[in-house]
């Protein structure tokens, strides 16, 4: 499905065997801007935007507690520049319209399109069976202002799924089983043989059988696993979700044609699944193994951990019941829709009189950033989680029905002992009122935006990506992963960008050892990029590779037999660009030993990786005719 949909935008994409060759350019159809928007904007404005020929383009607020910054604005929010995003056509999710992910379900996504965005927790808009594919800010920028976009193709790994869910298991039980179960090991091993990302695709005669909401949750897992998005096909139930959110016009069928080519498939038969739970340390464990544990801390909903049906089910579960004394319990209603409805329905009061404190749907909230795990007890949520690194306290993951449970007893415990299962039915009639999402300007905010020539003196734009070229051999300070959680490899403060004897220390190479670690690097590589110049792991998935090159970091794979050889050192010297193989692995020596790294980057990312800019990296892989397609494909 999603070669199909790629082919569909893009003349030039052709097959070998079942796969794509190179990197081929693609018409965008959405573009959801949700981490950066300032920085997206900016790069769109140097690429000459006017307007964005997408059917779609938002830029989401999802700061809705805004602290005083040090120095009175805070130059890379989206409310401070809404007004120059609204005059360039660029609609603006306003802040308490709910995180990205459901509210662009809700009221934007639609089947067999091409989605690019900043933020990989898009990735449950495959529920509706759109594409949405993670790519570098610059990349945003250039897709805003000329309509495409320059990716790998992928490959897919299909995960049939039959027979029905049993009571109290829910679309998340679902997801974490697929963890358990080792899909993320069969979309490395795909990935590591076919050298192109993977796409997740359910199928199977139950996945007609979930909601749009519970396909949505179990799409977000693609991240977690390494793969670049999932996809759901498009039937009768999609049909019907577009047709209460009144988008009826939006629906077009996606299913997967009969012989199309697929790496791997994976069988999970729904009835077999257990209540599971992602522990502290990252592990799927069944609820009754940690059964007991004190729950000082509850959060119902977030960016997609929770479908309405979900929210409507705690709340009947815990309808008269009293929070215990020692237990912090949080609603974050993923959309404003899904407020109103449980307000309208009377479960937002029968949640309320249980002790329920109602929060902002912040991004921070999921990050951990507010309302951060306490020190006493354990932390339970609905949400997805962060990338789990050393040092970073984690909350445990689990379904709405067992989050209910410990809210009613203040205990980790199964949600099969409640007496008897309740029985949901979700409104049809939904409020669509897209009173939060401003479509144009205020008369008066117009008069700010600046052209292009003024935007270097504009107080609102974004500091421009500091990205240190690799030309030449360099040498690198070694640190492990563990040192991710610490803010020494994060953004430089506003005195150190001025001091420009900062930009002289020596960067490091930083040496993950999970692909938490490397998802940890890859979501914050444009602050950590004057800081990092390469990241070492045994499994870099290829969509955080593009992400890592457009920010100037070098992405190496290298096997376990090298990552000991690397223990101990201080430093590493990478040889220049120039002497790399374009595919293949290159000897380096390090310390006494000489050891095997492959350079990861392909085509136009090695450009990226080599400082030159992103629309440098495209015409440098576009052939005479205008095919954009990688030399490493010809």
């Amino acid at each position: 499905m999603a070669q199909k949909i790629l082919s569909a935008r893009s003349g030039e994409l052709t097959f070998a065997g079942g796969h794509a060759e190179g990197m081929v350019r693609a018409e965008v159809d959405q573009i959801v801007l949700a981490r950066a928007p300032a920085r997206a904007l900016a790069a769109a404005l140097a690429a000459g935007l006017k307007k964005p020929s997408a059917e779609v383009a938002i830029a989401y607020d999802t700061r809705c507690i805004a602290s005083r910054p040090a120095r009175g604005v805070d130059e890379t929010s989206t409310r401070a520049s809404s007004a120059e995003l609204l005059s360039h056509g660029i609609l603006v999710a306003r802040a308490g319209v709910g995180f990205p992910g459901p509210v662009h379900i809700e009221r934007f996504a639609s089947p067999a399109r091409l989605c690019i965005t900043d933020d990989p927790r898009l990735a449950s808009v495959g529920g509706i069976g759109m594409l949405a594919l993670v790519v570098p800010t610059a990349s945003l920028g250039q897709a805003l202002a000329h309509g495409s976009v320059l990716v790998r193709p992928p490959v897919s790994v299909q995960v049939l799924l039959s027979g029905r869910l049993r009571p109290f298991v829910c679309a998340r039980d679902v997801a974490l089983e697929l963890v358990r179960r080792g899909l993320g090991d069969v979309v490395r091993r795909v990935e590591e043989s076919r050298g192109a990302p993977v796409v997740l695709e359910f199928a199977g005669p139950s996945a007609r059988l979930l909601s749009v909401g519970e396909r949505s949750v179990m799409a977000a897992l693609a991240p977690q696993v390494g793969a670049a998005a999932a996809l759901f096909l498009s039937d009768e139930r999609t049909e019907v979700f577009l047709r209460d959110q009144r988008r009826s016009k939006a629906h077009r069928a996606l299913v997967p044609d009969a012989g199309a080519p697929c790496e791997e498939v994976v069988n999970v038969d729904l009835g077999a699944v257990d209540p599971l739970l992602l522990d502290e340390s990252g592990q799927v464990r069944i609820v009754r193994d940690l059964a007991g544990q004190t729950v000082s801390q509850a959060l119902l909903g977030g960016d997609g951990g929770a479908t309405l049906r979900d929210l409507v089910a705690a709340a009947t579960l815990l309808k008269s019941k009293r929070v215990p004394s020692r237990l912090d319990f949080l609603l974050a209603a993923p959309s404003r829709q899904m407020l109103e409805v449980l307000a309208s329905t009377g479960a937002l009061t029968d949640l309320i009189a249980t002790g329920a404190r109602l929060v902002e749907p912040d991004a921070r909230v999921v990050s951990g950033e507010l309302y951060a795990p306490p020190a006493g007890g354990v932390a339970m949520r609905t949400c997805d989680p962060e990338p789990h690194v050393a040092g970073r306290r984690s909350p445990i993951v689990a379904s709405a029905e067992t989050l209910a449970y410990a809210v009613a007893t203040g205990e980790v415990g199964d949600p099969r002992t409640f007496k008897r299962p309740v029985r949901v039915t979700v409104p049809r009639a939904l409020p669509t009122d897209d009173v939060l999402i401003a479509r144009k300007a205020m008369r008066g905010e117009t008069s700010h935006a600046r052209s292009p020539k003024r935007e270097e003196g504009h107080a609102h734009a974004a500091p421009p990506l500091s990205v240190q070229p690799w030309t030449a051999a360099q040498t690198l300070l070694l640190v492990e992963g563990t040192t991710l959680a610490g803010s020494d490899l994060g953004e430089p403060s506003a005195e150190s960008r001025n001091d420009k004897s900062d930009t002289k220390k020596p960067r490091v190479a930083v040496l993950c050892s999970s692909l938490d670690e490397v998802r940890e690097v890859a979501g914050r590589a444009v602050e950590m990029a004057p800081h990092v110049g390469a990241v070492l792991a045994a499994y870099i998935p290829s969509a955080l590779v593009a992400l890592l090159s457009a920010a100037g970091i070098v992405a190496i794979r290298l096997d376990p037999a090298a990552a000991k050889g690397l223990r101990g050192q201080k430093t590493l010297a990478l040889p220049a660009p120039s002497q790399w193989p374009e595919r293949g692995a290159a000897t380096i020596a390090v310390g006494l030993a000489k050891l095997p790294l492959t350079w990861l980057a392909l085509g136009a990312e090695r450009a990226w990786a080599t400082g030159n800019a992103i629309e440098a990296g495209v015409a440098a892989a576009s052939g005479r005719d205008g095919r954009l397609r990688s030399s490493e494909g010809r």
